[in-house]
């Protein structure tokens, strides 16, 4: 079987378990979500949602958030972690929005990248969830996941991207990366998959390598 043939394996058993390919981060705009994608790091997703709705409250786009003192964005986001870069890399960011981009969220990767603190992993979760385009958010579960389905044999976020976007179908990558976060949640735990309940175990060489060796 080929990576390609066993990522669309695993595209179409990940869309029948998970119909609904949702971000877990709660934004109702793009710059939202910048934000929360940026406020996400090192963090969960949970953490980030219970502490977004005051801080977007207050600061509901760039330009408001661009006009912010960044020792009051800092006690909003706080429990958040590495609050203090965070609240910094926010505020400068919106400025540029502000004075580069009309306060509007560019939809290239090339140019998200240049904004502070926004990695690939977040130009991808933006260009794919807000603008329609495809794309590879390479975050632990989906690194995790296609290692153990053997789609690709590295952990370094870049280079999964890279390769998973030359096997997984345009179209759907986004909402595959959406679905292995949720699969990874669910049943394939970092330390302590559940194999036996994955719908996937029939076609993944980590199922079959501990089979072997039980």
């Amino acid at each position: 079987m080929t990576k390609k043939e066993r990522a669309g394996l695993a595209e179409k058993t990940l869309r029948t378990l998970y119909p609904e390919a949702v971000c877990s981060l709660d934004a109702y705009t793009p710059f939202q979500l910048l934000v929360a994608t940026r406020l996400s790091a090192q963090c969960t997703d949970a953490r980030v949602n219970l502490v977004t709705p005051a801080l977007f409250e207050k600061y509901p786009d760039a330009a408001s958030m661009a006009k912010a003192e960044v020792s009051d964005v800092e006690a909003l986001i706080h429990s958040c972690g590495f609050y203090r870069q965070k609240a910094r890399d926010i505020v400068e960011t919106s400025g540029i929005l502000v004075s580069d981009f009309g306060g509007e969220v560019p939809d290239s990767i090339e140019v998200l990248t240049t904004l502070p603190g926004v990695g690939r992993k977040t130009a991808n979760l933006i260009v794919g969830d807000i603008y329609g385009k495809p794309a590879v958010v390479a975050d632990t579960h989906l690194i995790r996941i296609s290692n153990r389905l053997g789609l690709v044999h590295t952990k370094d976020p870049k280079k999964v991207e890279l390769e998973l976007k030359k096997i997984l179908d345009p179209a759907g990558s986004n909402d595959f990366c959406h679905r292995c976060v949720l699969h990874g949640r669910a049943v394939c735990d970092a330390r302590r998959p559940r194999c036996a309940d994955c719908g996937m175990r029939t076609f993944c060489k980590y199922a079959a390598e501990n089979e072997r060796e039980e």
